[in-house]
């Protein structure tokens, strides 16, 4: 069965001067594929991979463009208009997604982008998109495992921290006090669990947790310091937005990483530097 929102290969049966008509099926009937949308080899009974929305009086229309984000996805879109029955956002096709009054949260603003939840309006059928996030994810028990690696999308922000959906399903948050650089809505970035809360949220944190990150960021501070020649104005004083904008780290984990390397003769922390051993004549080296 053809619907509305999905993409499908449909048969060609006839030409007008709109367009070419395909065959929907008797869910949606025939459908337009416009003329500018036109592939420029087809034949009568031949198929083409479309996909199904409603043109601007509701009517089931063809496109042979990839939406930005399908029915049951999130997505970051652009207001392009308001009008007497919603905000209109770019999706990427000829035709903007609808995002009906009742499906706002906040007042919109045109030429800001949005996160949206895309889905298909039971009553009327169309494809509309929704502010409404949490009615979308499920809050059920998971069983991520602490330390996963999961996909995120950033959709709000608290006095806590940043709010993000979890692989496309579950809710999660980034407290602020272990965000080390400028989030924003809409991002895709990948995180780890920190713990599963009994509510079903996740904690959530962006550098991988372990003995292992901390050996892989060590290597990265001693070919910084090859690359500088021994030296760096980068020490365990500095402010932690300085190191997170040099590594990607926070400061705990910088200080872990130093720490192991200092244990291990291979660098020596001063008061505004850190150096190799051995870039001074006077230091101790490694045995």
């Amino acid at each position: 069965m053809t619907n509305l929102g999905d993409r499908a290969e449909l048969t060609i049966v006839r030409e007008k001067p709109p367009g070419l008509i395909l065959d929907g099926g008797e869910e949606l009937g025939e459908i337009l594929l416009p003329k500018r949308e036109m592939p420029k080899r087809w034949e009568l009974g031949g198929t083409v991979e479309v996909f199904l929305y409603c043109d601007s009086e509701d009517r089931p229309v063809a496109t042979m463009k990839h939406p930005k984000a399908m029915p049951g996805e999130f997505a970051y879109l652009e207001a392009t208009a308001i009008t007497e029955v919603g905000v209109f956002l770019d999706w990427g096709l000829p035709k903007d997604l609808l995002l009906p009054f009742g499906e706002q949260k906040e007042r919109i603003e045109l030429g800001r982008s949005y996160v949206v939840r895309i889905t298909v309006d039971e009553k009327s059928g169309r494809i509309i998109a929704s502010r409404k996030i949490g009615r979308y994810l499920s809050h059920e028990q998971v069983d991520y495992r602490e330390g996963e690696e999961v996909e995120l999308m950033l959709f709000g922000k608290t006095d806590l921290g940043y709010k993000a959906i979890v692989n496309g399903r579950h809710e999660g948050l980034l407290f602020a006090n272990q965000v080390f650089r400028r989030l924003r809505a809409g991002e895709r970035t990948v995180g780890y669990v920190k713990r599963v809360r009994d509510d079903g949220k996740i904690d959530l944190v962006l550098a991988a947790p372990g003995r292992a990150n901390v050996e892989a960021l060590e290597e990265r501070i001693l070919a910084e310091l090859e690359r500088g020649g021994g030296q760096w104005e980068l020490c365990d004083k500095s402010p932690a937005e300085e190191i997170y904008a040099a590594l990607g780290v926070s400061k705990k984990a910088f200080k872990q990483a130093t720490g192991a390397l200092y244990r291990k003769r291979r660098i020596v922390i001063g008061e505004d530097e850190l150096r190799l051993v051995g870039s001074r004549p006077e230091e101790w080296r490694p045995e």
